[in-house]
């Protein structure tokens, strides 16, 4: 349940969105907050600035998470972000040890203000050599 204080949260995002596109960055802004509400850190999309596709706020959180919070902390800290994360972000940030997303703007609301900007499917074919890949798989895990 959204509740006004994470309400708060989401407009600072949004207004972080806002900025970066005055920087002439895309408009996008995440911030991550304690269950107080205190602001640990903020980000911007960088993609066009820093020429790399990878530069979402989300991400760069989610590794600044997994850097500096200890999984108590990251645990009980909450991403705000002004859309949706996608699902390199989303993959981070599962992995970061962040359990709670809060977002304005749904992909799908995104999709409808600036038609086009999904995605494109890239087909998957496998798994294959399955012989051959556990090898490095089991000497990692079955040492």
């Amino acid at each position: 349940m959204i509740t006004p204080a994470d309400e708060a949260l989401l407009r600072r995002a949004i207004a972080i969105a806002a900025t970066a596109v005055t920087l002439g960055d895309a408009p996008y802004g995440s911030l991550l907050a304690d269950p107080a509400g205190k602001i640990l850190a903020e980000a911007h999309n960088t993609v066009v600035r820093d020429d790399d596709i990878t530069a979402h706020p989300e991400l760069k959180l989610a590794r600044w998470a997994a850097r500096e919070l200890d999984a108590e902390t990251a645990s009980r800290t909450t991403m705000y972000t002004s859309c949706q994360p996608c699902g390199m972000c989303t993959g981070a940030i599962a992995r970061s040890g962040l359990v709670r997303v809060v977002y304005a703007l749904a992909t799908d609301q995104l999709i409808a203000l600036n038609p086009g900007s999904d995605w494109p499917v890239v087909p998957h074919e496998g798994p294959a050599l399955f012989e051959e890949a556990r090898v490095p798989i089991e000497r990692h895990y079955r040492p």
